[in-house]
């Protein structure tokens, strides 16, 4: 199970770093939803891997991460169901 967490939290550290990179680059806006999406994922993986290992302050900062990317894509979902009415 050790094994199958810090994959996750490793696949968590790469999205998050990808994300970053495209959007220093400018290969990606920092407002659109693939970033969004991107973060969410990386920063709920990354939750799951730190407080499997019991790294409480790091666990802590990547739910609170993940809920702000929670509430973004939930803004972009509503913004978006507002047009097509």
């Amino acid at each position: 199970m050790s094994t199958f967490i810090t994959a996750i939290g490793t696949l968590g550290a790469i999205a998050l770093l990808i994300a970053y990179g495209l959007v220093s680059t400018s290969k990606m806006s920092g407002d659109s939803l693939a970033y969004q999406a991107i973060n969410l994922g990386g920063a709920a993986a990354l939750a799951v891997n730190s407080g499997y290992h019991g790294a409480w302050p790091s666990a802590i900062l990547n739910i609170v991460w993940s809920a702000i990317g929670v509430l973004t894509l939930s803004r972009f979902i509503a913004r978006r169901a507002a047009r097509k009415s």
